[in-house]
């Protein structure tokens, strides 16, 4: 789930397509934003000179948690029993990474600006198979190999990155490298034993434990002797070393059968070396990692095609819809007798039952008070996240931006539910405000949690603390739920919302439906158009959350988040018209799964996904992986569910105040 950002691109495309003016990241006397802010290094001051600098010489390299793309289980460093360093405290983090299993946590590898290393010792493992507990670690390093799992570095909160050729010449930069990599039974090379021909006994493994790293930095201009990083990259090597206490970093790789069985050592070392590069600033110091990512360019042209493809679509109905009615409601207003009036016949025939309570109310009502509640949230997220200030270089600003978000909306929902519990006449007050509180966000809890009891039992770094799980509670109870109670009695204060017109006390019975007027075709056809507008971007966010990729385009999901508005309300509108002109008045709960059945097709299109695009495998990784994708079809359903029942009640009330219904 790791995402980072390329500066410069971010900040100028998200000012174009948002429309406000961005100062640019520049170097000297520059607007950086939060988090952002550049870090100057300099060379260590000789003994003698007592020189004051603001720049620092020692580069301190933090790891992460290691992940797989065939397991959605993560794990801290230490699980895997690398070198590490007990001393120094871990670096506090926020609640966005704690949700998103990051672990960040000192290393022993330790630099000094502008000082080569060559084959530094850092430690040496060993291990006895007659033991068990070294058997354990053995085995779980074997695991984690067999899997593919990934280091993942950081230097100056940037990511230290194995670029490597590529078919057609082409040089691919991984944010993160593999602990090592497995030769099966019948000799075939995995992962990344294909990139040294040396990697070849059967049924073996290599472990790269050495790492060639090259810093790159350039001069600050005015500023000297100050240097900001610009690029951090490795090359993993593996070394047997024939002398594991004074490695040389000479000899055969490091390679493990296995059915090993004894005593073994494994060496850790690494090499630094230091190169100025003066044609990378820092504000574009993210520009080679990005540019080597797969399907880059084709996701630029993708969504743009799309966006021409929904605007054109949605302009077609919209046009539609609107010819449409202005001469059904230009036709009604011309009527000057009643027998002219009992001659016609459709939409208007309904007057007097369109505003008829639904069926379920409370639960229509509590669905769209959380419903408005996710809205806002995720609108004023995105707003933040297409300007910049939340940028995922600040990693986990952007889900504690959303958590924060949706604690502090609780007054919107409980007024959004009890206002039109109320207009369905409902009395029930304290049961709805009780359920607005309570019902999907107990939901999302549940499920949140059984899938941390999995964590949990698998030892993962995702599975949230305790001490983190109380303080969730703690803002739920605390402080949405007492303000779902303050927006409920203000929505229930509040006069009732006024109808253009008179309910009718007997209901209007309804004449035999065609098959595209009734009710399930029209919900599944509803969601086929919105659904269109989302895919692309939906298959680039799911690759940042299950395949571990980069993604920074919020400029361009701020623009499809619009689209997916625009497109949610004309698709229901258009539907919900043809339905009241067939003298169907049950419109309300329709609206709301028209749109909403947008979230089967990504439920749908998630199945897909995990069978054709992810190489998981185990249990607990894939109910992990259902388990968290039905909470967001949950948070989807909700919000294109609101979106589209509104957008017809204002349909609705605007054509019924507009044309004579005497």
């Amino acid at each position: 789930m790791t995402v980072f950002l390329r500066v410069r691109l971010a900040v100028m495309m998200s000012a174009f397509l948002c429309g406000v003016p961005l100062l640019f990241v520049q170097d000297a006397a520059a607007f950086y934003l939060p988090g952002l802010a550049p870090v100057s290094f300099c060379e260590k001051a000789q003994e003698g000179k007592d020189v004051q600098r603001e720049c620092q010489d020692k580069i301190e390299l933090f790891v992460n948690r290691l992940d797989s793309v065939e397991s959605v289980l993560p794990y801290e460093y230490r699980a895997f029993d690398f070198c590490t360093v007990e001393a120094e405290k871990r670096p506090s983090e926020n609640l966005g990474q704690v949700l998103f299993g990051e672990r960040i946590e000192p290393s022993p590898y330790k630099f000094s600006f502008k000082q080569k290393e060559s084959c530094k010792h850092v430690c040496t493992k060993k291990y006895s198979t007659g033991k068990a507990e070294d058997k354990a670690n053995l085995d779980f390093l074997k695991k984690g190999m067999l899997l593919n799992y990934q280091h993942h570095w950081i230097v100056d909160n940037m990511p230290v990155t194995w670029c490597y050729d590529v078919e057609d010449n082409q040089k691919f930069c991984n944010p993160g490298f593999p602990i090592g990599c497995y030769v099966t039974e019948t000799g075939l090379a995995k992962d990344a034993c294909v990139v040294n021909a040396e990697f070849n006994d059967k049924d073996t493994f290599y472990i790269f434990n050495h790492v060639d790293i090259t810093i790159f930095y350039h001069n600050v201009e005015n500023e000297a002797p100050d240097s900001r990083l610009v690029a951090a990259k490795m090359e993993p090597k593996s070394y047997k070393q024939s002398n594991p206490d004074t490695p040389d970093c000479t000899g055969p790789p490091m390679s493990l059968s296995n059915k090993f069985s004894g005593d073994i050592s494994i060496p850790y070392t690494y090499s630094i070396q230091f190169k100025e590069e003066p044609n990378i600033r820092w504000a574009s110091r993210w520009d080679y990692i990005l540019e080597s990512m797969p399907h880059t360019n084709i996701q630029w042209f993708s969504i743009m095609n799309s966006l021409v493809i929904v605007l054109f679509l949605s302009g077609m109905v919209a046009m539609i819809m609107l010819r449409t009615l202005h001469k059904d409601i230009a036709r009604y207003n011309q009527m000057d007798s009643v027998e002219d009036a009992q001659e016609e016949f459709g939409w208007k025939l309904v007057h007097g039952d369109v505003f008829r309570p639904p069926r379920k109310g409370m639960l229509l009502s509590v669905f769209l008070g959380s419903g408005t509640q996710i809205f806002i949230m995720t609108f004023v997220t995105l707003f933040f996240a297409c300007l910049g200030f939340l940028s995922p270089a600040n990693r986990g600003a952007l889900m504690t931006c959303a958590v924060v978000l949706w604690v502090l909306l609780g007054t919107p929902a409980g007024y959004i539910a009890a206002r039109l519990y109320k207009s369905f006449g409902g009395e029930k007050w304290k049961t709805n405000v009780l359920l607005t509180a309570f019902l999907c966000p107990g939901v999302v809890f549940a499920d949140f949690f059984l899938m941390n009891l999995i964590l949990w039992g698998e030892g993962s770094s995702a599975a949230m603390p305790f001490g983190t799980l109380v303080a969730i509670l703690a803002l739920w109870f605390c402080i949405s739920v007492p303000l779902t109670f303050v927006g409920a009695y203000f929505g229930f204060k509040k006069a009732g919302i006024e109808h253009p017109v008179r309910t009718n006390q007997i209901p209007r019975q309804i004449p035999e439906q065609s098959f595209y007027t009734k009710p399930l075709p029209g919900i599944v056809m509803g969601g086929i158009l919105p659904f269109g507008c989302i895919f692309i971007q939906l298959f680039f966010i799911l690759n940042s959350i299950w395949s571990h990729q980069m993604y920074y385009m919020f400029g361009f999901l701020f623009l499809v988040f619009i689209i997916l508005v625009i497109t949610c309300s004309e698709a229901t509108i258009l539907l919900c018209y043809f339905h009241l002109c067939a003298e169907d008045y049950h419109w309300q709960w329709r609206s709301f799964l028209t749109s909403g059945f947008t979230a089967v097709y990504f439920l749908v299109y998630a199945v897909h996904y995990f069978f054709s695009k992810l190489q998981i495998t185990g249990l607990a990784s894939t109910i992990l992986y259902f388990g968290y994708t039905m909470i967001m079809a949950l948070i989807f359903f909700l919000f294109t569910g609101t979106i589209g029942f509104f957008a017809c009640f204002w349909f609705v009330t605007k054509i019924y105040s507009v044309v004579k219904v005497d």
